[in-house]
C-alpha cells in the first residue's frame, strides 16, 4: 500500500508540474497575443490620424489657393476699372 501511495504521489506531483508549466505557456502567449493586438491598434490609430492630416492640409491648401486666385482677380478688376 506504502509503495503504492508513493508512485501516486509522485504521479501527482508530474501531473501538477505539467500542468504548472501549461499554464505558464499558455499565460505567455495570452501576453504575446495581448502585446501584438495593441501594438496593430496604435499602429492603425496612427495611420488613421494620419490620413485625417493629409486631408486636411490638402483641404486648406485648396482653400488657399482659392482664396488667393479670388483676392487676385478681384484687384485687378479694380486696377483695370
Amino acid at each position: 500500500m506504502a509503495m503504492k501511495m508513493r508512485q501516486s504521489l509522485a504521479q501527482l506531483e508530474r501531473e501538477f508540474l505539467y500542468e504548472a508549466e501549461l499554464d505558464q505557456r499558455r499565460a505567455e502567449h495570452l501576453r504575446r497575443h495581448v502585446d501584438m493586438r495593441s501594438r496593430r491598434r496604435v499602429i492603425e490609430r496612427r495611420r488613421r490620424r494620419g490620413s485625417v492630416r493629409f486631408y486636411l492640409l490638402v483641404f486648406t491648401l485648396i482653400a488657399t489657393a482659392l482664396t488667393v486666385t479670388a483676392a487676385m482677380f478681384e484687384t485687378l478688376y479694380l486696377l483695370l476699372r
